[in-house]
């Protein structure tokens, strides 16, 4: 008789065979990884109730593959962990889609946690391993489920604009098993628990329009509460709501209390426990609150001042003696719909210790931080009590080596703390926010010294998703800079400038600058929020805002500027083109048809004369400029015909968004609108010989780039724009619209030198000059600052501002070669073409898409060419190399026509065209 042990071993035998087997069958070093959700890692409050899920396949293995996947979402991690989908089990699906899957399962419910795996099956139709777990849970989908009430002070924020404290104490039974915070402000608020400081999301709720919507965060507070007692405290700054709000003072001769003067507050507190019982704590009128507090103002624009005399130790703990506190004013005529952050908070993304600090007069301390940057500063200093010890942020210096602040307007970026005194003390902002290279130190009464101080970098932290490097140490700089002023104006709105009395969402500026931003960063859900904002902005007839959020109403003045409204259209098109979002598209296809119709009607011989708004045409070319011996004519394009161009180009968009959405009707229409467009431009405003009214770089530029011209005139429009190039002795004329446009023509067009010269020079006006004269971000005007002359108009004079650093573009698709390909968006396919040149050795960089890393690398000192590439598993890719003669290819060693994963389509002007599926590649190219 065999034994029951014997047969327990058999089992674990073929168990474990099975397994082996199962195990062997897996494609090695293949897995789903960088599982998201709406664009967004484990976020806690997803609002849509179908949200997509996005992944990437690791593998090092050539030609890897997605045939299928499975997507599993559950209701706990035991559920998930042993394979049961009770909200979703897609099963097997054949789709090598990795992007944006729309959820599809079980209803989902305010509250509710999703916890989700994927795997994927390979081309050989053997599944991975699961992915590890991941998790998104859902916000709060009805108003019903806010028990909590909006308060604050009784007293508005009008003479008296210190910060309001609110606090509650309350009881915990029992450790807690989970407990959440659900939390916004009519203002910008800062949450405390028990003494800690919850989360480290800065400026929250961040900046919307709060007449018609605002964003809630949530946060998982389970490790700071505890049994017994707890205390809950918030403190609730003016923010955007109720403090200065850019242009207000010259829009509406009101310097703040745009949007209220009554800051408020709300949250709700849930506690599970583990016997399934629950409590809540929420705002009303049993809070306290008190304005009596250290932070006697605080303003996005102007700063803050910090009394610490007046801090109050313990205030956010229990059986703190609150008995000289208010009991809360309760509102409820507050009509903001609340709805979850849908994008990246604003977070410290790193900080920065001054290079020098100087005393270019008696008690004047100017410390150099080395690169213009935009956040605040931590100091630690030593002053008397009662006295005002003060920080001034500025981006220049003067030839006095005093710091210059002509150029921020009204806006004072002034933080001033008073101290206890008798010892060093720590200080830092809560509720502001400056953009400066240089600090002013005054007040103190010790000399400062360099490590007394930090600059402190915040913005909203959409992961960085592009790098770049040469052999030119201008080009270099010139990719930094671009890079530091996007993070410089990326403060929940897509901003002009970080310093001034402005920082508004300018839609023109993002939509030049919004290709160059999707290779910077991670974009997805930043422009996710910001077209909301859009939306929310666009006027009763159609007209887009010249800035979103648009705080002074939506028919106001600052509407429905050619270039500037067209962004409505250019952005949710960009991140189709970059991420495959269709519904991003969808949900801004009619606002965009809206814009379009609104012009049409106004104009209707198609030629943009009429109701062009604040105009302002291809803003700041070079008949803006002052600089000896430059001319100042001929680089403005005139405005009906820019108009009547960007007309054009947001037809032929909303056209293409038609197609991807299945919207024939509309296709149709608006297909043929952008060719009756053309031809009423090309009548109107082209003569035979391909001149195009006004003469200029731009006009020849936009028109080349929006395909506005027959054929027969294209080869005549580019002569005429390499003539005006060489009419400014190699310089540009062009302003914020038609710069990188230019420069990506000239490269399509096969006049890359050209391209290469202007990006090379450093002389005026040019990239180079700025970066030649201590630029470390953008400049918003090619003569900012000119040695001999000093600075351009105070006016408008920022520093950094990231509008002609849309040139980024070109240095990813044109030196990198990294390129999207329209009819397969998001990467699925893509091209590689980089274009040595302009004396460059060598150049490396990356970009890192939805769909993966994408790498290249060439160099071409050796007198041949080497090209590395790395093409992300599920996805391939056209690879254009330099080469006479396909035979000249070898790829690793040996013919690259003979290679693995590498097919040859055929030879085009000079180069060897491949198809080259997923994997990493070296190719080398002889003579």
């Amino acid at each position: 008789m065999i034994s029951r042990s014997y047969l327990v071993a058999i089992c674990i035998a073929l168990a474990l065979l099975i397994t082996v087997e199962v195990e062997a069958q897996r494609p090695a070093g293949t897995r789903p990884s960088n599982l998201r959700v709406e664009y967004l890692f484990e976020p806690l409050s997803v609002d849509t109730v179908e949200p997509r899920l996005s992944w990437i396949i690791e593998s090092g293995v050539r030609g890897r593959k997605q045939t299928a996947y499975q997507i599993i979402v559950a209701g706990s991690p035991a559920n998930l962990a042993a394979g049961k989908g009770d909200l979703w089990d897609t099963g097997k699906v054949v789709s090598s889609n990795t992007i944006l899957i729309a959820y599809q399962g079980k209803p989902l419910k305010s509250r509710q946690d999703c916890y989700w795996k994927v795997r994927v099956w390979d081309e050989k139709d053997n599944p991975t391993a699961w992915s590890p777990a991941n998790r998104w849970k859902m916000g709060l989908l009805e108003p019903s489920d806010w028990s909590a009430k909006w308060i604050g002070d009784k007293e508005p924020s009008v003479t008296d604009t210190s910060a309001t404290m609110l606090r509650r104490e309350f009881s915990v039974t029992g450790k807690p098993g989970r407990a959440s915070i659900y939390a916004s402000a009519l203002g910008v608020y800062e949450l405390r628990i028990n003494g800690s400081r919850v989360g480290d999301q800065l400026l929250a709720p961040e900046f919307t329009d709060y007449h018609t919507r605002t964003q809630y965060q949530v946060y998982d507070v389970t490790s700071l509460l505890r049994p017994g007692s707890n205390s809950i405290g918030a403190i609730l700054g003016d923010g955007w709501y109720a403090g200065g709000v850019g242009l207000a003072q010259i829009i509406i001769k009101k310097s703040r209390n745009i949007y209220g003067d009554h800051p408020r507050f709300i949250a709700q507190l849930e506690i599970e426990h583990v016997n399934g019982k629950t409590e809540r704590v929420a705002t009303d009128a049993s809070w306290k609150v008190t304005r009596k507090g250290p932070i006697r103002s605080s303003d996005i624009l102007d700063g803050e001042v910090y009394d610490a005399r007046l801090e109050m130790p313990g205030w956010d703990r229990p059986a703190f003696d609150d008995k000289s506190w208010q009991a809360a004013d309760v509102t409820t005529s507050v009509k903001t719909s609340l709805v979850a952050q849908a994008n990246e908070p604003i977070h410290v993304t790193r900080e920065i210790k001054p290079i020098s600090v100087s005393e270019p007069k008696p008690g004047i301390f100017v410390f150099d931080m080395g690169q213009n940057m935009v956040g605040w500063c931590r100091v630690r200093l030593e002053g008397t009590s009662g006295a005002s010890v003060k920080l001034r942020h500025a981006e220049m210096l003067g030839d006095d080596g005093m710091i210059y602040t002509d150029n921020l307007r009204i806006a004072r970026q002034t933080d001033t703390f008073i101290p206890q005194g008798g010892r060093r003390e720590l200080f830092e902002p809560h509720f502001t926010y400056h953009g400066f290279r240089y600090v002013e130190v005054t007040g103190l009464s010790l000399k400062p010294r360099l490590e007394d101080l930090t600059g402190r970098v915040f913005h909203s932290a959409a992961k960085e998703t592009g790098e770049f490097e040469s052999s030119s140490g201008l080009l270099n700089k010139l990719w930094q800079n671009v890079l530091w002023t996007q993070r410089s104006n990326m403060h929940s709105v897509p901003t002009d400038c970080p310093q001034r009395d402005e920082r508004l969402g300018w839609m023109g500026d993002i939509q030049v600058f919004s290709g160059t931003s999707i290779f910077n960063m991670d974009m997805g859900a930043f422009f996710t929020k910001w077209m909301r904002d859009v939306r929310d902005a666009q006027a009763d007839d159609g007209r887009f805002a010249d800035f979103s959020p648009h705080p002074f109403g939506k028919n106001e003045r600052f509407t429905g500027v050619p270039g500037w409204g067209d962004a409505g259209i250019v952005v949710p098109w960009r991140v189709w083109q970059h991420y495959g979002d269709k519904r991003m598209l969808a949900e801004n296809f009619e606002a965009g048809k809206r814009w379009i119709e609104f012009i049409r009607l106004n104009n209707p011989d198609l030629l943009w004369k009429k109701n062009r708004g604040n105009d302002y045409g291809d803003w700041l070319n070079s008949d803006t400029l002052i600089y000896e011996g430059f001319p100042r004519t001929g680089g403005q394009v005139p405005k009906d015909v820019f108009a009547t161009m960007m007309f054009a180009f947001a037809t032929d968009l909303i056209s293409r968004s038609a197609k991807v959405l299945g919207r024939q009707d509309d296709e149709r229409r608006y297909s043929s609108l952008f060719n009756d467009i053309k031809a009423a431009f090309n009548k109107a405003y082209v003569d035979e010989g391909g001149q195009i009214r006004g003469a200029t770089q731009a006009g020849y530029a936009l028109a080349l780039h929006f395909n506005l011209l027959p054929e027969s005139q294209r080869p005549r429009a580019m002569k005429h724009m390499l003539d005006g190039i060489a009419a400014y002795q190699g310089h540009m004329s062009t302003g914020f619209h038609s710069t990188y446009r230019m420069m990506l023509e000239l490269t399509a067009s096969g006049h890359n030198d050209v391209a290469y010269n202007l990006i090379n020079t450093r002389t005026f006006p040019s990239w180079g000059y700025s970066i030649e004269n201590g630029a470390t971000t953008i400049w918003e005007r090619w003569d900012g600052y000119v040695k001999g002359r000093g600075f351009q108009d105070k006016g408008m004079n920022s520093f950094n501002h990231y509008a002609i650093g849309a040139v980024g573009e070109w240095m990813y698709r044109v030196i990198l070669g990294i390129n999207n390909d329209d009819d397969h968006p998001a990467y699925q396919h893509f091209i590689i073409r980089p274009y040595p040149g302009g004396g460059l050795k060598w150049a490396r960089g990356s970009y890192n898409s939805i769909r993966g890393l994408i790498k290249t690398a060439w160099d071409v000192s050796g007198g041949g060419m080497k090209l590395n590439v790395t093409i992300p598993a599920n996805t391939t890719a056209t690879v254009y190399i330099p080469a006479n003669k396909s035979e000249n290819v070898m790829e690793n060693g040996r013919p690259a026509t003979g290679a693995p994963g590498v097919k040859l389509i055929r030879m085009e002007s000079g180069s060897a065209v491949f198809e080259v599926a997923s994997g990493s590649y070296n190719f080398t190219v002889t003579r």
